[in-house]
């Protein structure tokens, strides 16, 4: 195959499918794919776009999942100089986020990997589209999870994010674990197909298929979600298939709860855990976590500063965002991005204690809700934890705990043990004043934590 298209940000990447095209890039349904298939299905869509009217600059988005035909057209999308706004096939509230965006065509790519086109009426206008088309580069916009209100709209120059992986490093057979929309699962399917590696990818994130797939495909790297590690520990999927072929599980959108972590290298004795960091706002840095127990980690490396400014993390990034569609910015008038986690510095290491917003103030003390939550999933019994804060008169807060049962257990009996083990372990302000015994769980179809 001949080289026919050109593009600036990406000539690195089409030239390495092209070397290694015999190389399997793609599993999909049980399905490989190589690297000349992937190259020969990105000029398909170069050219459908071409003669679709679908100019370089155009706002396009992609509904769907790791599937063949979506990173193929994710790539076309790059090399046409498109700005992309990647969402997932279950996105709720898909209509709010195409008009947030501007989107001007929206690709629907079902699990069958079959897609069509939908045109819309937009007719975009800002000042970081216009930045990102008066560069001829592609862009990528990406929503926060929009948790705690109204999800952000990051806009990026896709050029700045591609540039990390440039550097070649080894790639690993990995898992595309984190879901499409988000920065962690394309930073992921870059990393992979940058380093000829080969990507696994499922609609099914259950741990039971997760574990099946790790065995047949023989996955050397599980990203995850500290959830779903937690889910995975507790379904025991993992004694029914061989998972010897994992090297690595790198963890990360939300904290890891030490408890965790301590079973996870019990059950995974020669499985290197590594804690990741990364935001919407400026891409994934490079980590190192102080050993495999720790939840320590050295953060930064090249194109990233860190400090800490009272108690919490702010970074300065070639890679940032140019800013948000639908809220302030959150820079620095000297460009640094302030996180709003709280953290801990110890010489070139950080521990991430938590958001800022999710901050427990109970009469004027500090508590975090992952310290507390982490004591509780100690307990026997206790399948899911979320800990948060409600309104006092008397204490302006107080901590409340809201607890997912593995097991049916005596209510009463229960919470006077969950009582009993905190007292023995806590401080007396961060005791929950009130335990809720809720059959439902605790995390979203993301695989993340449900904060409240």
């Amino acid at each position: 195959m001949n080289m026919v298209m050109k593009n600036k940000s990406i000539d690195f990447l089409l030239e390495r499918f092209l070397e290694n095209d015999a190389n399997e890039a793609i599993v999909y349904n049980e399905l490989p794919y190589s690297y000349a298939w992937l190259y020969e299905r990105i000029t398909y869509f170069n050219k459908y776009l071409v003669e679709n009217m679908i100019p370089p600059g155009s706002v396009v988005a992609i509904k769907g999942d790791f599937t063949p035909n979506s990173i193929a057209l994710f790539f076309g999308l790059v090399v046409n100089n498109c700005i992309i706004v990647p969402l997932t096939i279950e996105k709720k509230n898909e209509e709010k986020l195409l008009n947030i965006s501007g989107a001007q065509f929206l690709f629907s790519i079902d699990i069958n990997d079959e897609f069509n086109r939908t045109d819309l009426a937009s007719v975009p206008a800002n000042d970081f589209y216009k930045q990102i088309n008066g560069a001829c580069n592609p862009g990528l916009v990406l929503f926060s999870s929009g948790t705690s209100g109204e999800p952000k709209c990051a806009v990026h120059d896709f050029s700045r994010l591609l540039k990390k992986f440039q550097e070649k490093k080894k790639a690993l057979r990995t898992l595309n674990f984190l879901l499409f929309d988000h920065w962690g699962g394309l930073n992921t399917m870059l990393h992979i197909l940058s380093n000829n590696g080969t990507v696994i990818s499922t609609k099914d994130r259950t741990p039971r298929n997760v574990s099946r797939l790790i065995e047949k495909h023989k996955i050397e790297l599980l990203p995850a979600s500290p959830t779903f590690l937690n889910l995975l520990l507790l379904s025991e999927a993992y004694t029914d298939f061989d998972l010897s072929s994992l090297r690595i599980i790198s963890y990360g959108t939300e904290p890891m709860l030490p408890s965790t972590l301590e079973r996870l290298k019990i059950v995974f004795p020669g499985v290197k855990l590594l804690q990741t960091y990364g935001l919407i706002e400026l891409g994934v840095l490079n980590s190192k976590s102080e050993n495999d127990e720790s939840l320590w980690v050295k953060l930064g490396g090249g194109g990233y500063q860190l400090r800490v400014v009272d108690g919490l993390l702010e970074i300065k990034a070639e890679s940032a965002m140019l800013g948000y569609l639908n809220a302030p910015s959150p820079f620095t008038s000297d460009g640094w991005f302030k996180t709003g986690d709280a953290v801990e510095v110890q010489g070139e290491y950080f521990r991430i204690l938590g958001r800022k917003s999710e901050l427990i103030n109970v009469g004027g003390e500090k508590v975090y809700p992952a310290e507390i939550e982490n004591v509780i999933h100690e307990i026997a019994n206790v399948a899911e934890v979320t800990v948060y804060g409600e309104k006092s008169p008397i204490m302006g807060m107080i901590v409340v705990a809201k607890i997912r049962l593995s097991q049916e257990e005596e209510k009463k009996a229960f919470i006077q043990r969950v009582k009993s083990f905190c007292r023995a372990r806590l401080e007396n302000y961060k005791i929950p004043v009130k335990i809720v015994i809720d059959a439902e769980v605790q995390y979203s179809d993301r695989l993340k934590k449900k904060r409240v």
